[in-house]
């Protein structure tokens, strides 16, 4: 058996500080983690680096803190932000808003644009990573990419047209903002003999037959339906 790291004790608060674009602290977490501690305070250490920079453990710091407790920490030199995200990506407690507003902190550029569009139109993470990439399926490494700090907006003006039309939706249909609908209409808008102001007009009339779907393709087929009323043999179109 070899020792690796010592763990260290100290009351001195004030030696330690939170990482720049780590996750905003969850009160919630707080009060209940203080609750549990004066139950029965467990030593967990948390992590930090060299500066005494908390890299895991920053909720654990500050109810132990609040408590007047004693910190009792492992010091691993050269650790950072990438460790921090490292640490916590297969957590539950550290999502995608996590990540973003991680990374906002930072001031990298792809992800304040991404905030932006994500507050403007309110979708879900998965669904504006499909319209900012330009990518109707979740594949390759669209997700580990945007934890890692990786994401890159395609084409931001494309993306906010596309989201300004999938909203037009929302007079006629409240599951505007549904995954599967969504990459319906991404699919749709790269087809030539797809035209959105068409199959609006044909919505209005029609609402009651586009419902919830579970899948890309069966949002397809009602789709296709809906744009399809009233148009000859001829003119008809196959979306599915």
């Amino acid at each position: 058996m070899k020792q690796v790291n010592q763990v260290f004790m100290t009351n001195d608060y004030n030696a330690f500080s939170n990482i720049d674009g780590n996750r905003d602290i969850n009160q919630l977490h707080i009060k209940r983690l203080k609750e549990s501690m004066q139950t029965k305070y467990i030593s967990v250490p948390i992590i930090v680096n060299e500066k005494l920079q908390i890299i895991d453990g920053q909720h654990r710091f500050h109810s132990a803190k609040e408590l007047n407790m004693p910190i009792y920490y492992i010091e691993v030199d050269g650790l950072g932000l990438m460790d921090v995200h490292r640490l916590n990506s297969n957590t539950k407690d550290w999502n995608a808003d996590s990540f973003l507003n991680g990374y906002c902190k930072l001031g990298k550029k792809q992800y304040l644009l991404y905030k932006d569009f994500k507050d403007r139109f309110g979708f879900g993470h998965n669904e504006i990573q499909a319209l900012l990439s330009n990518k109707t399926r979740m594949g390759g490494n669209r997700i580990q990419d945007f934890k890692d700090g990786n994401f890159v907006i395609v084409d931001l003006n494309q993306a906010i047209r596309n989201a300004e039309k999938i909203t037009m939706c929302s007079k006629y249909y409240d599951g505007y903002k549904r995954r599967s609908f969504i990459y319906a209409m991404l699919d749709l808008f790269k087809r030539d003999d797809y035209n959105h102001l068409e199959f609006l007009n044909k919505l209005s009339f029609q609402s009651v037959k586009l419902q919830d779907c579970t899948t890309v393709d069966q949002y397809l087929i009602l789709i296709e339906e809906i744009y399809n009323y009233k148009r000859s043999k001829t003119t008809k179109v196959r979306f599915y």
